[in-house]
């Protein structure tokens, strides 16, 4: 079935905090040609985020960040072994009349303390959990220079308490190779640095 829709029902607001909460009654196409029955399901609007992966291509090192997660609160019930405070890449929402571009260098000057040198290149954009929500990342690559890099940054107003630090581009993949990069951005952003980084490291003249 080359064209597939959804004809919503109903849509009910259950929540309208900073995150809102949507239910729908919906039925969608069926892969047989007929169609699902009537369907409740609850939408998390999040909202978008961009993530940002700030590497130096030429000193070949790749800036990480530390922060507490809250999500991870309940996790620790099934996998006491996940951490709370995750290592990340630079991140933030996208506000009314953002735009990602923007969000990007504006989020690597809060996050890590570092300017984005040079344009960004758009790594992939991702739906992150579309069973329940709505939110997507948009992820670059950004340019930065890594030599003063480090210390504690984030927005003392947001409640940030964000530690930075910098790795090699060896130790980073070795990060994610033994699971010390366990979060869906991360992981997607490394793996494309394993793919580009020979290229991305010949255009800087390294």
């Amino acid at each position: 079935m080359d064209h597939k829709n959804v004809d919503i029902i109903d849509r009910k607001r259950g929540w309208n905090g900073y995150f809102k909460l949507d239910v729908y009654r919906l039925q969608h196409d069926r892969f047989d040609g007929g169609k699902s029955a009537v369907l409740e399901r609850e939408v998390l609007e999040r909202g978008h985020a961009v993530a940002v992966l700030p590497y130096d291509p030429i000193r070949d090192e790749v800036i990480l960040i530390e922060q507490f997660r809250p999500g991870t609160l309940s996790v620790q019930n099934h996998y006491p072994d996940m951490p709370i405070w995750l290592t990340e890449i630079v991140a933030g929402i996208i506000e009314v009349g953002e735009k990602p571009e923007d969000v990007a260098r504006r989020e690597t000057i809060e996050e890590a303390g570092c300017d984005i040198i040079g344009p960004l290149e758009t790594i992939s954009r991702f739906y992150v959990t579309p069973g329940c929500s709505s939110e997507t990342v948009t992820l670059y690559y950004g340019r930065v220079d890594t030599m003063h890099a480090g210390g504690i940054h984030g927005l003392e107003e947001e409640g940030e308490d964000i530690r930075v630090f910098r790795v090699s581009a060896e130790e980073c993949f070795a990060m994610l190779q033994n699971g010390q990069l366990c979060n869906a951005t991360a992981t997607i952003a490394v793996q494309w640095l394993m793919i580009n980084r020979d290229r991305i490291r010949k255009e800087a003249g390294a």
